[in-house]
């Protein structure tokens, strides 16, 4: 997905997915969403047995990120998530963008979704 293109036929997850998305074509920043799925565990046979495929990809800043907008108890298994992502992968820039980072956003640009 790029610049432009209409989030209609993107399936997002969670509406502020949608709303984030929104943000950085206002501000014409290309992004894919979902655009790789990274192995973090294989089982005994070497095939995948856990994984991790960040929100956005934004092509021109190289820079995954994970929009997380959960309860913060559950926070704590993307936040292992992204550390063994970086520890597999550390060629690859990811941030997660947090509950309150994400409101704060959602205040600024007059989001009302960022719940």
């Amino acid at each position: 997905m790029s610049v432009g293109a209409p989030h209609e036929s993107v399936d997002f997850a969670h509406p502020s997915e949608r709303d984030f998305a929104r943000v950085l074509d206002f501000y014409d920043v290309e992004w894919r969403y979902e655009p790789r799925t990274f192995v973090l565990h294989e089982n005994a046979d070497g095939h995948p047995s856990e994984a991790f495929s960040p929100d956005f990809y934004l092509p021109d800043l190289d820079l995954y990120i994970e929009l997380t907008t959960l309860k913060q108890r559950l926070v704590t298994k993307k936040n292992r998530k992204i550390r063994e992502l970086r520890e597999r992968y550390p060629g690859v820039n990811v941030m997660i963008l947090y509950r309150r980072d994400w409101q704060n956003l959602a205040v600024k640009y007059g989001i009302d979704s960022a719940a």
